[in-house]
Parts: C-alpha cells; structure tokens; sequence
C-alpha cells in the first residue's frame, strides 16, 4: 500500500488528507487535517503549517510522517488585498485651525458659544463676556465645580471642557444648568481667547448644529470659504452626542491632496478607468479589457501607489526585484466601501467617514511559487512532493465526493483570497476560473467601515452571529429573539455588543450599535461573495448562460459560514440553479476538496 498525501494551501488554512492506493488499483481515505497558512499563501513560509498539518492527519493513523510515498500540492496563485481610498485630503493643521471632538459622556444640554478661558485663569475673567471654561485633568471634579461656583455670579461661564472623564460628576455639583464636553485628551491644544462652540443633545438624540456646516457658521460667524474648510469636521461629527468647535482666525490651513488617479488594465484591449468612478464602472471597464496580462494605476496617484504596493509586497515574498515585469496582477475584485480618514489637529483623533473602493488582487510571478514549496519539502521531509493540479479542478473532483451530486456539476471555492469556480462535464472536460476576492476581503471591509483597531475583531465579526446583553439574564439576539439564562451572564458585558462563538461570548470592545454591525457585515458579504460567484460562474458556464448550470456546489473555508450559502441560494435560485454546501466524502462538509480531489486525481 502506498500513502499518498493531498495539500491544499489556502490564503488562511492549509487542509491536507491522507490515503491509501494498492497495486490493484484499491483505494480508500484514512484521516484528513487543517492548519493555520503559515506566511503569504504560494511562498515558502508555508512549509512549517505544511508540516504541521501533515504530522496531524499521520498522528491519526498512527503513522510517522517518513511512511509518506507521496505529496501532491495544489497549484494556485496568491492573492492580497489592501484598500484605496477614492481621495484622501489631509488637512495640515499648523498655528490656528477649527477643531472638532465628540466624547460619549457629555452633560447638559443645548448649546453655548464664549471666548476659551483656561480654569487656572478665570481669575482673569471680566463680567459681562461670554465664557467657555477649559479644566485639565490635574484638577479634581470636587475642585472645578468649586472654583465655577465661586465665579459664576459675576462671570457668564457659558459651558465647560474637561480633559477627564468626569462631566456628569461635575454637572451634579454645578449651581448654573450648562453644557459640558469631557474628554478632550489635547486639552494644552486648546487656544485660550479665541471663540468656541460646545453642544450637547438629550439623550437618544444627536446634535444639529455642530453636525451641519452652516450650524458651525451661524454659532462662529465664518464666512463662505471658512465654512467649506470646517465641512469635514462637521461630517465627522454627524451621529453624536456632543462636539466642540474652536476658531482660530487667521489660520494657516494646507491641504495636500492626493489624486484618485485611472487604473489601467493591459488585456486584449487597452482600458482605463478612474477610481472615482466607482466599483461597478472598474469591474464593467475590467470586463471589456478580455483577457487580462496585467493590471497597474497612475504614477503617484492613490490606486497607482496601492497597486504598486500590493507587486513590491509581492516581490519581497518571490524574491524577485521590484520592477520585474512578470509580477502581474491578474485580476481584481473592487467594492464600493466607506473609510475613515483623521482629521489632522483633531483634540482627540476625530475621523470622518470618505468614500473608498476596496480592491482584491490576484498575483502571479515568473517562477511558479508551488514548485518552490515543493522542493523544500522533498529536502525536508524526505518525501517525493509534486505540484499536481489546479485549484478549482481539484476542488471540482473533491465536490463530486458529496452526496447527491451528479454531472454535469458546478462548483465554487469560496476561500480567503480568491473564489475560483468550476463546471465539470460528464465528458470529463473541466472550464475554470480563478478569481480574486473572497473572505480577507470582507475582513478588510468590515475593519475599515467600523473603523475597527483589530482585524482579529473584523474576522470574528465576519465569522459569529451577535447578540447585545441587555440584562444579566437575557440577551437580544441580531434576528430580533431573546435569549434567557438560568445563571447570571458575567457583568463585564452587560450592555455590550458580543459575537456568539461556539461555546463562549466575545465581546466587541468598540462602542458600534448591533444594528450597525450586522449592516456592515451583510452588506460586506453581499459586495463580495455574491459578485464574485456570479462573476465566477458567468465565465465557465457554458455559453456564458447561468441557467445551463444544473446545480452547484459551494466548497472552501467561506462556505462554512452561517449566511454565505443562503445569501447565495437566494440569487442562484433566480436561475433556477440547486446550489448549496459541499460535504466531501460524505463526512467532512464543504471543507477539504481540493486535498481531496488531489488524491482522486493521482488515480486518474
């Protein structure tokens, strides 16, 4: 008996199974296994989860990893993504600006204009102008509601600013009603004498003024040309509960703008497109382009920058030089998106929300990364290793292995970088494609709209329904349900957004509504995986006709997720197309097709 390996690398996980062939042809699976993809996928980094891999599927037979006769890998390019912004415009703050800031914890209400007048200074006040008094943290609530009290019967002290998180306290101790903004981190930032406005809402709603370009230039009395420089203030501020704006006349505001900039697509015909256009003029412009040699942006313009990142991070993986002209994109995959962008000189590091495309991009390079991977491990494995097929073929043989299936049969691979698609004819001809964009993607989406610090947190939200705790005995589940519990919920999540991952609750550090979330995530996914597999599909179904497809059968890492294959079904059944999750072998559900298919395919 041989033992013969399949492995499958992903841009997230690397699947390998095991069997066993006879010299009468006999054949049968033994064990299978799934590992983390160690470095960029296609790169030689991947050996150690390789290994790793391949040492867990041998452990459940009892095998060591020298009882190998063989090692198939599939082939397959990497593919990266990364965001570029439609225009990114950076305000330079430098002597004087307008200055915008929302903390969560305001109190009062209403809204209140004054000269600035640090509370070290009130001292210094006259009677009879308006006031709006800054507190640094160095001073106590107890000490700024005393010194206010003591002063206000003859200064008018309009509204407050404190660097501590701590308006309520102060509020309660105040013998004057007024609105106060607290946590200003920058508060030495704060230019004392100048003019500002504060704003507060009642609770449950937002503020109007502040949030509104002309608001800011009723309260602050700006002219036309100041209020177009305080409109992204004012966008940042939309939503919230609070804000304060300062003017500083005689400012010295520079903006540097960046160009969008035309991607420009080399296929069988020359096309270009600009950014600005938006996600579905690129992919119509990527259409007609046909076959694509290669994909590239602007000189100094923000695509072209992006694109050439994504080939230089490409170059540094290959070991190959920059300017080689056989580092290609091949194919992009580009969603209209929502990024924020800091505002420079903020108190307390604002953004305001501009229009972005997301971009997915396939990567080839002259030498053929498998066959790399391949020898390394023959060196250190002592195992011949063979670069055996194409992803979506094997994927396609694998899929067959699923209950209920018959040919002809189409199949998508829904991964973490590409999608590739499939159909298999009872002939036995196979049409593939291989597209870029799949669950990084939707990570990377998810990050940037909610404006998320930890992709960790973007691939959770991706991966987990939600729910909001809303008591420390029920939860409000995203679909609208309750969930009750019989034992206390533990209090640090009380009133908090969690993801429901098997077996344990994680909570969403960020202050983002559940609402807001499961907006971002569906529509991520709908951008991404709904696109994409149609794209996919129209391109190998025969004629380019989708309803010639039969049925479908959805493999990869993504097609475990618990509302990709419904949002999918829900389209495909338009065409009237059976589609649905893959279960390889009967047993391992859509996961481990193409580890699969690679050891059919050694059979014939």
């Amino acid at each position: 008996m041989k033992l013969i390996a399949g492995v499958d690398i992903g841009n997230s996980t690397t699947e390998v199974c095991i069997g066993a062939v006879g010299e009468n042809g006999y054949f049968r699976f033994l064990s299978s296994a799934s590992r983390m993809t160690t470095g960029t996928k296609g790169t030689l980094p991947n050996v150690l989860g390789i290994k790793a891999a391949l040492e867990e599927a041998m452990d459940r037979i009892h095998q060591p990893l020298s009882a190998l006769d063989l090692v198939r890998l599939n082939e397959a390019a990497p593919v990266i993504g990364d965001t570029a912004m439609e225009t990114i415009t950076e305000t330079i703050i430098t002597e004087s600006s307008m200055i915008g800031h929302n903390p969560s914890t305001p109190a009062g209400a209403g809204e209140a204009v004054g000269e600035l007048l640090f509370l070290e200074n009130i001292w210094k006040g006259k009677p009879g102008v308006p006031y709006i008094v800054a507190a640094a943290s160095k001073f106590s609530y107890e000490e700024v509601a005393a010194r206010l009290n003591q002063h206000i019967p003859e200064l008018d002290v309009r509204g407050l600013i404190l660097q501590a998180d701590e308006a309520v306290l102060v509020e309660n101790r105040l013998s004057k009603k007024m609105p106060i903004v607290d946590e200003v981190r920058h508060i030495s930032r704060v230019p004392e004498g100048k003019l500002a406005a504060i704003e507060v809402a009642l609770p449950g709603t937002s503020i109007r003024m502040l949030s509104n370009p002309y608001g800011i230039a009723t309260l602050l009395g700006l002219n036309a040309e100041e209020t177009k420089s305080v409109t992204p203030i004012a966008k940042s501020l939309v939503g919230k509960r609070s804000a304060v704006v300062i003017r500083t006349p005689h400012g010295n505001i520079r903006e540097n703008i960046l160009p969008a900039g035309e991607i420009v697509f080399h296929g069988e015909k020359e096309a270009n497109v600009n950014i600005d256009a938006g996600a579905d003029k690129i992919m119509e412009t990527l259409a007609s382009a046909g076959e694509i040699r290669d994909i590239d942006g602007e000189r100094d313009t923000n695509v072209g920058n992006m694109l050439r990142r994504i080939k230089t991070s490409m170059a540094d993986v290959a070991k190959e030089h920059e300017g080689d002209s056989e580092i290609r994109i091949t194919d992009i995959l580009a969603v209209d998106t929502l990024a924020p962008v800091e505002i420079a000189g903020s108190l307390a590091g604002e953004t305001c929300m501009e229009k972005a495309v997301g971009i997915a991009a396939m990567v080839k390079t002259q030498h053929l990364p498998m066959q790399k991977i391949a020898e390394r491990l023959e060196q250190e494995l002592h195992v011949k290793a063979v670069v055996a097929g194409v992803e979506a073929v094997m994927a396609s043989l694998g899929a067959m292995t699923t209950p209920g299936t018959k040919l002809p049969l189409a199949i998508l691979d829904m991964g973490g970088g590409s999608t590739d698609a499939a159909v298999l004819q009872p002939d036995g001809s196979v049409k593939t494609t291989h597209q870029a964009g799949a669950g990084e993607l939707v990570s990377m989406l998810i990050q940037t709209e909610l404006g998320l610090h930890s992709r960790t947190t973007a691939e959770q939200i991706k991966k987990y329904p939600m729910g909001k705790v809303e008591s420390l005995f029920h939860m409000r589940l995203e679909n609208g349900s309750m969930q009750f519990f019989e034992e206390s919920i533990d209090p640090r999540y009380y009133g908090h957004v969690v993801l429901l991952a098997p077996g344990e609750m994680l909570k969403v550090e960020e202050d983002i509504p559940m609402e807001k979330i499961l907006e971002v995530r569906r529509d991520a996914k709908k951008k991404v995986f709904v696109r994409n597999s149609l794209r996919a599909l129209e391109i190998v179904a025969p004629d380019h006709d989708l309803r010639k497809i039969p049925n479908v059968v959805l493999v990869g890492g993504s097609a475990e997720d618990f509302e990709i294959p419904e949002m999918l079904m829900e389209v495909l059944a338009d065409y009237r197309i059976v589609c649905g999750r893959g279960n390889i072998r009967g047993v391992e559900g859509p996961r481990n097709a193409v580890a699969t298919g690679l050891l059919l395919s050694y059979l014939g």
